[in-house]
């Protein structure tokens, strides 16, 4: 099948599943076609005792604003949380409408992380598997030049201090790599270091090392994450300037 007839099924299909929306969101209104313009986290609960970011407040819905001026809410059960900084827009299937990508909390498995648009959940990882349990997201791209887009994450980054990549095929996230060794965030912290940089010659991964002493740069060819140290992490001046495609 042609792209340009790829992206004609998928524009069906995401019509077509507005007839299930007011099934999977609380619904403030119904568009027919809808394209997400912000997304924001609301409902604050502390029903989730983890203060990973800082305090004790989690989220229980996401608002989605659309781009005629509509919102849509989701409201999550009472055995999960959003336990997230802020939600992330970012086109995920390549039909020029983004998406939302967040970091879910379970009472009983712990974090993952999701993918909703305004028909609701596209697709998640599975939860990590124990409450308390916490996963810091990087950034999406199309890293190895496939035509697909990974998502990259920390699998907690306070003990495994794992990269792992998940690329969305067909309607689903598939892991494809992970990376031992590297990390993006602290305890306590209210935001996530580092992201996605690309300096001329593709797509980079930006993180620091296990112990913080290194900024981290890691490609991915399709197969293999290949990390290399770009210079001595100081502060977040230094993330800021790999980012910017300076030395840290």
């Amino acid at each position: 099948m042609t792209s340009a007839r790829r992206l004609l099924s998928h524009r069906l299909r995401r019509t077509a599943r507005c007839a299930t929306l007011a099934v999977s969101l609380g619904l403030m209104a119904a568009p027919v076609v809808a394209e997400i313009t912000s997304a924001r986290y609301t409902d604050e609960t502390s029903r989730y005792a983890h203060g990973v970011l800082g305090d004790a407040i989690e989220y229980g819905t996401l608002e989605l604003t659309l781009k005629d001026g509509k919102r849509l809410a989701l409201t999550l059960p009472q055995d999960r949380v959003f336990e997230d900084i802020a939600p992330r827009l970012m086109d995920m299937d390549g039909d020029g409408a983004p998406e939302v990508v967040v970091v879910e909390s379970s009472q009983t498995g712990g974090a993952r992380l999701a993918i909703y648009d305004e028909n609701g959940l596209r697709a998640a990882t599975p939860h990590i598997g124990q409450r308390n349990r916490w996963l810091a997201p990087i950034g999406a791209a199309d890293l190895d030049g496939d035509g697909f887009i990974e998502v990259a994450y920390i699998d907690r980054p306070h003990l495994a201090k794992t990269l792992r990549v998940w690329r969305f095929q067909r309607g689903g996230l598939t892991e494809v790599a992970a990376q031992k060794g590297l990390t993006n965030h602290r305890i306590g912290e209210d935001f996530i270091s580092g992201g996605l940089r690309d300096c001329g010659t593709g797509p980079e991964i930006i993180t620091v090392n296990a112990n913080w002493s290194q900024v981290m740069a890691t490609r991915f060819d399709g197969k293999t994450l290949s990390p290399r140290a770009l210079g001595p992490f100081k502060n977040q001046a230094s993330l800021k300037r790999a980012l910017d495609c300076k030395a840290p």
